[in-house]
């Protein structure tokens, strides 16, 4: 194909195939959802323009195999279906099912995950970003694999005079952070995940939980693996969240070299400015 764009089709999320002349298509799927319609459409372009099959990637994405270009798009944006992206860019935000729906969830992560999309999907970066939200500590999200993770979690409170002594709270915790002694309860601060497991099993709430955000910072995995680091206190409102987020994402732009992952980037420069940097962000300077 003479004079084709492979890069600017690949920016589209037109992936070229081993098979000249084919392309795999990358859908956009933000936090793991489609609508039925989204899905009718998909299938039945996979059966008009490719080979009846899609794939399934493992951030949540959509594939179709063996299709050709304008007409597939076209045929997509019937349904409400757009393109992924591939790259050197922000990719599609992952997502579990959060609060909204699992019982352990403490954060709603398909709400976030849409406003994470809304804020950076495809923004131009010197190599490929990843965001995943996970809705608790059961982490099905695997947040510390991605660039930038966030992670549900609650700040818990123990209210005394609604407490009846039973015990649930402790057998509840995994981390051996709260101890019932009688009428009296204490959680050791520094063992505490946040996973709010504590408020979840309380037949008199006498727990009371904050949600708020655990965020992580330069994971990776592939040719080399890292687990992102926590950097920062539980964070508790959207707006300090985006504003660390943004951080972030300025920090790779403005240091990294061309092909760089952000984990690469921070070993390379070095973390101390960008925890200064963070830090910042996280207390509004």
């Amino acid at each position: 194909m003479a004079g084709v764009d492979y890069a600017a089709l690949k920016k589209g999320g037109f992936m070229r195939q081993k098979q000249k002349g084919f392309f795999s298509l990358r859908i956009q799927v933000v936090g793991g959802n489609l609508t039925a319609e989204n899905i009718k459409t998909v299938a039945e372009v996979a059966e008009k323009y490719g080979k009846g099959y899609v794939h399934m990637t493992s951030r949540q994405g959509i594939e179709i195999p063996f299709v050709n270009i304008e007409e597939v798009k076209a045929e997509l944006a019937k349904g409400g279906v757009k393109p992924g992206v591939c790259g050197p860019r922000v990719r599609t935000v992952t997502a579990c099912q959060g609060s909204e729906i699992c019982p352990s969830g403490c954060i709603d992560t398909y709400s976030l995950a849409q406003e994470l999309d809304e804020h950076y999907f495809g923004r131009e970066l010197p190599h490929k970003f990843k965001f995943g939200v996970t809705g608790c500590q059961n982490n099905c999200l695997k947040a510390e694999e991605n660039d930038i993770g966030i992670k549900g979690g609650m700040e818990v409170s123990w209210v005394e005079d609604k407490c009846i002594g039973c015990g649930v709270c402790e057998k509840a915790c995994r981390q051996g952070a709260i101890k019932c002694e009688g009428n009296k309860v204490t959680i050791n601060r520094d063992q505490c995940n946040y996973c709010g497991r504590c408020v979840k099993s309380c037949p008199t709430d006498a727990w009371e939980g904050n949600s708020g955000y655990l965020v992580s910072f330069g994971g990776l995995f592939g040719n080399q693996i890292y687990k992102g680091e926590q950097l920062l206190p539980i964070v508790h409102d959207k707006e300090t969240l985006f504003r660390v987020t943004d951080a972030a994402i300025d920090f790779f732009r403005d240091h990294a070299n061309p092909g760089e992952r952000f984990r690469l980037t921070l070993q390379r420069v070095g973390e101390v400015e960008f925890r200064k940097k963070i830090r910042e962000a996280y207390e509004g300077k």
